[in-house]
């Protein structure tokens, strides 16, 4: 467990060699890695990391305008993580929501990124609302519903509604172990961890435009890969690397044949990509 200066953050650290920090997506904990993390660790100093509001780590109060949700709060915890084991400057890996925070971690503290991976995102997707994004990512939109909306809902069965999240952004049956299910499921069921998870998507939705606006002229400048389910809603929805060739300075990228939970559906392609690219 490690203070920062906004939320208390539970890690997992492992392995030798240069640093390497792992985000999860919504709505998983760094039990997401679990295929891929030890593999990694024979070649890295890998940290994986519960952001703050999932999983382990503390859930403080969102503040005004959820602005201990925005990304710029979180990608501040996974720098002062990083820190405390002695990375000044690290490899980053981030899958959807953790993705978001690895954006912002390269756009905010460029001198501490070396090379970031974004898995199965565009950036600022409310701004490219089609309509099969908003069937498909209805979520987006139910989430961000003022509190205790979304929020009693989702408590009424949150088992329900966590194996309905996986089943309908998942092409594989099964992806999931019974052991890691069993984990998200744990953490899930905490109310505040339910509620965590809506003001991170409020924040997406408020906070955290207003920090991409001003920002708007910032670019990744780090080297940056992305990579995307060719099954999935991103890769059905966007030109994903279009839109990311507007963001960054040095991206290159391609589609896995999974849906959106790619280091679990397809951990031996997704392993393979990433040491591809950070042994570069």
């Amino acid at each position: 467990m490690v203070k920062t200066s906004g939320a208390t953050i539970n890690t997992m650290r492992g392995g030798s060699g240069p640093p390497l920090l792992l985000l999860h997506g919504y709505p998983q904990t760094h039990i997401e890695w679990h295929k891929i993390a030890p593999r990694l660790a024979q070649k890295f100093t890998v940290v994986a990391a519960d952001l703050r509001g999932y999983g382990d780590s503390s859930k403080p109060p969102e503040g005004e305008n959820h602005i201990n949700y925005s990304k710029r709060a979180m990608a501040l915890d996974q720098v002062e993580v990083m820190r405390s084991f002695g990375f000044d400057k690290f490899a980053v890996v981030g899958h959807d929501r953790g993705g978001r925070v690895t954006w912002r971690m390269c756009v905010e503290h460029p001198e501490a990124i070396s090379r970031a991976v974004i898995l199965d995102i565009v950036p600022l997707p409310y701004s490219m609302v089609t309509r099969e994004f908003a069937t498909t990512n209805f979520h987006w939109f139910f989430l961000i519903q003022p509190a205790p909306f979304p929020e009693t809902l989702i408590g009424n069965s949150a088992e329900f509604y966590l194996r309905s999240r996986f089943l309908r952004q998942n092409a594989r049956a099964n992806t999931f172990t019974t052991e890691a299910m069993n984990e998200y499921l744990r953490c899930f069921k905490n109310p505040a961890t339910i509620h965590a998870t809506c003001e991170d998507y409020r924040a997406g939705a408020s906070i955290d435009l207003e920090h991409s606006n001003a920002d708007e002229a910032k670019k990744v400048t780090c080297p940056l890969l992305v990579l995307w389910g060719a099954q999935g809603n991103t890769g059905r929805s966007y030109d994903v690397m279009k839109i990311w060739r507007e963001h960054a300075v040095n991206v290159t990228g391609k589609a896995l044949p999974a849906g959106h939970f790619m280091p679990e559906e397809v951990p031996d392609e997704t392993l393979a990509e990433l040491l591809a690219f950070l042994q570069t």
